[in-house]
């Protein structure tokens, strides 16, 4: 299996907004930790960007809309850009990611309950294993649930997710690994 980073909507206007997603800073220092890992190991790591409507604080073009100047991207790492909840809806993304030889999933970004949770889903009915990095994921407080309670819900349900052929998992971030993993020994 060849692995991938996905990062999904970790933009600026989502982030420097009051309220900030719930553990804003320490998602931010997880995703570059992962993405250098994936550059050592060779593997690909893409970046996911919403396309807002005009006037909105995701405005293409916009510093909101911008990736958040504190993720470390390379030059030559993949940016997609979408305009559903859905990373795969009306994108290359999945194209780019055959393209590529990939497999396998990691995703982490933002939002919990919206983007991530629609990607990933949609990534095992497209042929993809997922590994959903279960500290690599937020979302900001929501008027009917605290944004803690919400990251801690979906992590439970993922966890139940039933796919048989492109399952999907999670793990914390400190044990994600992009080296192709060894073949058993006959």
């Amino acid at each position: 299996m060849s692995k991938a980073l996905l990062v999904v909507d970790v933009q600026a206007g989502l982030f420097f907004a009051d309220p900030e997603p719930w553990r804003a800073a320490e998602l931010i220092a997880t995703i570059n930790r992962l993405a250098d890992r994936a550059r050592t190991a060779g593997a690909p790591v893409l970046y996911v960007q919403h396309d807002g409507e005009a006037g909105s604080e995701l405005e293409p073009g916009c510093i909101g809309w911008q990736l958040h100047p504190g993720l470390e991207r390379a030059p030559l790492d993949p940016v997609v850009r979408k305009t559903a909840c859905d990373a795969f809806f009306e994108t290359p993304l999945k194209a780019t990611l055959q393209a590529l030889g990939v497999t396998e999933l990691v995703v982490v970004g933002y939002a919990t309950e919206f983007c991530v949770d629609t990607s990933i889903r949609r990534a095992t009915s497209e042929g993809f294993s997922v590994t959903l990095v279960s500290d690599g994921h937020t979302t900001k407080d929501r008027p009917h649930q605290r944004a803690e309670v919400i990251v801690e819900h979906h992590n439970w349900v993922w966890a139940q997710f039933i796919q048989p052929r492109h399952p999907l998992r999670l793990a914390p971030a400190d044990s994600i690994r992009f080296e192709p993993e060894e073949a058993p020994h006959a």
